[in-house]
């Protein structure tokens, strides 16, 4: 399965690699043909959109990409959540999946995007400096800040799909952009004091799959006026 994301860039590539495969078994260049075999194979890998089983228990916090855990660390002020917020980095090297997953259920308050460099994703400064686009989710019927996810771009990746509006509402694990290419994806939780990080530093942690934290509810909030029984969530 591949991801509809991509659907432009995979369309073109198996178009153009037909016929230059075509070409070189003509010519019979059989070393050109194979190398072109392996190049159109890894392009389209890139692209895959493997189905994930989603965890269902109320409050966890699950991976928003494939990759390797970069870091772990808190934040005394987090601008989109108007206090503290500890944060998982994870960095995709071009041979994870790209698609990027909601980590929770809410509703979209907030699309940010903020123009920047394209450093080397391995690099620790790449996470501040290079472009990027912020996705905060907020808590359907409460109306809190529930989590933030940050799509990063890297030296490679310099396209970042965000396939939502405002005002979606996304399930936890529902599928909502892709960074095409190496990159780096953050997700940013609300109230430290309530999160418990499930993973570890440079554990490697599967999109919509793993569960990287788990919330415990915030039972003070008060119910918005035009808050609607179905927009009740599941975490």
């Amino acid at each position: 399965m591949f991801s509809s994301y991509g659907k432009p860039h995979t369309t073109i590539i198996l178009s153009v690699g037909t016929l230059l495969f075509i070409a070189s078994l003509l010519l019979q260049w059989w070393l050109v043909g194979a190398g072109l075999l392996i190049v159109i194979g890894g392009l389209m890998a890139f692209f895959r959109d493997p189905d994930r089983r989603v965890p269902t228990m109320r409050g966890q916090v699950v991976a928003p990409a494939d990759g390797r855990v970069s870091s772990i660390h808190s934040l005394e002020h987090y601008e989109p959540f108007d206090g503290p917020a500890v944060c998982v980095r994870i960095f995709l090297s071009v041979l994870d999946v790209h698609v990027n997953r909601a980590p929770m259920h809410g509703r979209i308050s907030s699309i940010t995007h903020k123009p920047g460099e394209y450093l080397n994703a391995l690099k620790a400064e790449s996470a501040e400096r290079n472009e990027s686009v912020t996705v905060v989710l907020r808590h359907p019927t409460h109306d809190y800040p529930v989590a933030a996810v940050r799509q990063v771009s890297g030296a490679i990746a310099r396209r970042i799909v965000t396939g939502v509006q405002e005002h979606d509402i996304l399930q936890r694990g529902q599928r909502f952009g892709m960074i095409k290419f190496g990159s780096t994806t953050e997700v940013y939780l609300p109230h430290p004091d309530r999160v418990t990080v499930q993973v570890r530093q440079g554990q490697y942690i599967y999109g919509g799959e793993t569960v990287v934290a788990h919330v415990r509810p915030q039972v003070d909030a008060p119910l918005l006026k035009s808050a609607s029984p179905a927009a009740t969530p599941a975490d």
